[in-house]
């Protein structure tokens, strides 16, 4: 018991919990800067770094000297060529590192002011529009502030409403060839232009303004509404996926959810068939 004790004395649990919680932060952002890359150019960038390194061991261990030599010679230079070609890459993950969306907090914490009433503005313009066949592009910004992007457009500052919505796609006015821009329940520009998207797996029939689409919803966190010119149907892209097919209530209530205002859904409550009246038990003579 003494020696237990003892043991027990010298045993230093500081240094274990923060070695365990030094291992699980690490294991965290790892977990996040996959989830990040994944289904990206630097996926595939990332597959091939480790495909290098799996070459180099498996060249040392079949004493494969010189292809050994040559990818050792490379190896000096790989940081260099990393930023490079991670260079986009990279500058989101430091960009996303200050979004609470990045640590798995929800996106209410935003400081959103009337967010339900643009959100109805924004789901009937949408219907509307695709009723037309009218082409739109409705970004809603959350945390980032999308100031590069309205600077590349005309600011308007003015109270969101179908009717000016409407009116800002329809094909006869100036400002319908772009997109709009809303935060804090104003539309702040109108005919900004957006990045395109450089994912490696867009399908081809993936138009230019649904790619513009997934490209702002790729650099920033904002939420996109399109509305597709060709068929009327209408989108929605949220972190550089793109969902289509859309209706009005499942728009509204994705839109709500993605600013941390979706309705908290109550389970179903259990209807037991009720006994018909001819399976009632008769009385005993």
């Amino acid at each position: 018991m003494p020696v237990i004790l003892a043991s027990l004395r010298s045993f230093d649990f500081k240094a274990v919990f923060l070695a365990a919680l030094d291992i699980v932060v690490v294991a965290y952002i790892l977990y996040r800067l996959i989830l990040l890359a994944k289904g990206r150019r630097a996926w595939q960038i990332l597959i091939g770094i480790g495909v290098f390194f799996l070459l180099v061991l498996a060249s040392n261990v079949l004493g494969l000297v010189t292809l050994n030599w040559l990818l050792q010679s490379v190896t000096p230079l790989g940081p260099v060529a990393i930023v490079i070609l991670l260079y986009p890459e990279l500058r989101e993950v430091l960009e996303r590192l200050g979004r609470l969306d990045f640590w798995g907090a929800p996106l209410s914490a935003a400081r959103q002011e009337n967010i339900t009433e643009t959100v109805e503005a924004v789901v009937t313009a949408a219907t509307l529009l695709s009723a037309r066949k009218t082409g739109a592009l409705i970004l809603l910004a959350r945390e980032t502030g999308l100031d590069d992007v309205i600077t590349t457009g005309t600011t308007l500052n003015a109270v969101v409403t179908p009717e000016l919505l409407t009116t800002i796609f329809y094909s006869g006015t100036a400002l319908h060839d772009g997109a709009v821009i809303l935060r804090n329940g104003r539309l702040v520009a109108a005919g900004c232009t957006l990045p395109l998207s450089d994912a490696p797996n867009i399908a081809t029939n993936v138009h230019m303004r649904h790619r513009a689409a997934m490209g702002a919803s790729e650099n920033s966190d904002a939420v996109v509404v399109i509305v597709s010119e060709e068929t009327g149907t209408i989108s929605l892209s949220i972190g550089g996926k793109l969902d289509r097919g859309q209706s009005a209530d499942l728009l509204r209530e994705k839109l709500l959810t993605a600013f941390g205002k979706g309705a908290k859904k109550t389970p179903p409550r259990l209807h037991l068939p009720r006994r018909s009246s001819h399976n009632k038990e008769k009385p005993a003579p």
